[in-house]
């Protein structure tokens, strides 16, 4: 799978459910099922140094959520969670000042800067950190090395006429994305290589599933790392992707703010046609919409994309389940059967 963070997560959620891979009590493997397993390769475009830690937002918001640690209400960060560090920068004026670190959290962070500083990979770390979290799911950071997305806005600084780039948090947390983007780079891309873990999932796939992550600046920064759409081009297994737009609309985020700046219209199908299709240039064999979002009649294909219709409100697990099984049988797949059912 690929997946971003809060959408990916929950979308992961449905995905363990259907295939019996919920941990049960007192588990302590990533996987409790030797029929299937689940490898999730994670956008780490997110990801930021600050205050001297390596903070990598997807990768934590799926492992606390699938490990039952996550903050619901805020669908990031730590449940429970103290601001005490956060507080005591402040009153020492240290910047960022836009940025909180919860206690736990950071927490969660110092592990992964100590042992990233001596010398493991972002791989190894998260598997580390996994080891506490039981999620049922292999996270497979894409990449190991720097791929950051920075967003192109105005520079006003220069009278409205120039432009500049700044980092992806800064934007989406100090600016909470009210500044209109005209683009998104990915610094370090040109020198990012994907991991051997990466290549291996999507190659020996049964089947490979885009979540409904932001198609820009979550499944998108995965895209940018060189040798990824290849691999997605290559695979034998069918790659189906799920609209993350619902009746021309995005559930959460700003995924229509970053498909405006690139051009594209906020709608299924457009989204769809951005990722294209594997028979031509593209990466998809098919792709999930909601009910009443597809061609007409509600099965059909557009450009060379297989299209289905199912409900994709990701309101629990059981639904989003059925979303999942739903995206199975779309590329003709047969659909586990499930065993709490």
């Amino acid at each position: 799978m690929v997946a971003g963070g809060v959408g990916g997560a929950r979308f992961l959620l449905g995905a363990r459910r259907l295939l019996g891979l919920d941990p049960g009590p007192g588990a302590d493997a990533p996987h409790r099922s030797d029929a299937h397993r689940i490898d999730a390769v994670v956008n780490v475009g997110d990801d930021a140094w600050m205050h001297g830690v390596r903070i990598c937002p997807d990768l934590d918001t799926i492992m606390y959520t699938l490990g039952g640690g996550i903050d619901a209400e805020r669908g990031w960060g730590h449940a429970g969670e103290t601001w005490n560090c956060r507080d005591e920068l402040a009153a020492y004026g240290v910047q960022p000042d836009w940025f909180g670190l919860g206690d736990k959290d950071l927490a969660t962070h110092l592990v992964r800067t100590q042992m990233l500083d001596a010398g493991y990979r972002l791989t190894d770390v998260t598997e580390a950190l996994c080891a506490r979290w039981s999620p049922g799911v292999r996270l497979l950071p894409v990449t190991d090395e720097r791929c950051e997305t920075h967003v192109v806005v105005r520079d006003d600084a220069a009278g409205g006429t120039g432009t500049r780039a700044i980092h992806f948090q800064e934007w989406w947390v100090r600016h909470r994305a009210q500044l209109p983007p005209s683009g998104f780079v990915q610094v370090g891309a040109e020198a990012a290589r994907p991991t051997e873990e990466a290549l291996e999932a999507i190659s020996a796939a049964d089947l490979v599933v885009v979540a409904p992550s932001n198609p820009v600046v979550s499944v998108g920064a995965v895209l940018a790392v060189p040798g990824i759409r290849a691999a997605l081009r290559a695979t034998p297994a069918p790659v189906v992707g799920v609209s993350p737009v619902i009746g021309g609309a995005v559930l959460r985020g700003m995924a229509d703010t970053c498909l405006t700046a690139i051009g594209v219209e906020t709608d299924a199908l457009a989204v769809a046609r951005h990722f294209g299709s594997r028979s031509a240039t593209g990466l998809l064999d098919g792709w999930l919409v909601a009910p009443g979002d597809g061609p007409a009649g509600g099965v059909g294909e557009v450009d060379g994309i297989t299209v289905g219709e199912a409900p994709l409100l990701m309101t629990d697990p059981d639904a989003t389940a059925d979303m999942v099984a739903a995206a199975i049988r779309l590329v003709g797949l047969d659909v586990p059967a499930r065993s709490d059912r």
